[in-house]
């Protein structure tokens, strides 16, 4: 089983379990569970970005207590934004009009936006992105957002009105694959920084947790805010 095949069977199985949860009391448990991993990735990843002085210096020197003061401060803001910047969004919208249907719709947006990225920069390939991640291309991006448009498709089912194919649905689409591109960027500049390939071994195809929510950490609390204030 190639690679490809892992992150496809992978991501279904995420998917399907997230329905699950999703859509029963035990959503609550799977935010927790989930935030608690990111955070737990997300910290041996600032290990190795303020580097090896938090263990071979000695622990009372002066430079050695500027690396455990930002790390500890990292580690802080890391903990403060997945547990209650992403974890409360992830509850205000899923419980947006009583309905958990928004949440996984937003979900789907991210899913489908990375799946397109993915299909399209391997199929086409072209011209690279940026430098931060030389596996992106200008196609996979493009795929990207051509992808996150698709769940319209699927969610016009559930709600002719709220999922038609309107120009705010589209660009609220788009908007969300950007972010969520952005937010893979991002965390793809940090793990480049650090010298790594993926934040942990857990998902087959993807890596730890953190390689596999990169863009939805951030994609899900632009969505609270299009929903609260626009």
């Amino acid at each position: 089983m190639n690679n490809f095949q892992k992150r496809v069977i992978t991501s279904l199985i995420l998917l399907l379990l997230l329905i699950f949860v999703n859509f029963n009391k035990f959503f609550g448990v799977g935010i927790f569970i989930a935030t608690l991993f990111i955070c737990i990735e997300f910290g041996e990843l600032l290990s190795k970005l303020v580097g090896p002085g938090l263990v071979k210096h000695n622990r009372y020197s002066s430079h050695s207590e500027k690396l455990n003061l930002k790390y500890l401060l990292l580690q802080i803001l890391v903990i403060f934004y997945v547990l209650i910047i992403f974890g409360g969004s992830s509850f205000e919208i899923h419980g947006r009009s009583g309905s958990p249907v928004i949440f996984l719709f937003v979900i789907s947006i991210c899913f489908f936006s990375d799946i397109g990225g993915y299909i399209v920069g391997k199929k086409i390939g072209g011209k690279k992105l940026t430098k931060i991640s030389p596996n992106k291309t200008v196609s996979g991006s493009i795929g990207s957002f051509l992808f996150s448009i698709l769940p319209l498709l699927l969610f016009y089912n559930f709600d002719q009105y709220e999922y038609s194919f309107s120009i705010n649905n589209i660009l609220f689409c788009l908007l969300i694959s950007l972010v969520c591109q952005l937010g893979d960027l991002f965390i793809s500049y940090l793990k480049r920084k650090a010298k790594i390939k993926d934040t942990g071994v857990i998902l087959p195809g993807h890596g730890g947790l953190l390689d596999r929510v990169d863009g939805i950490i951030f994609a899900v609390p632009f969505a609270y805010l299009l929903f609260k204030f626009i």
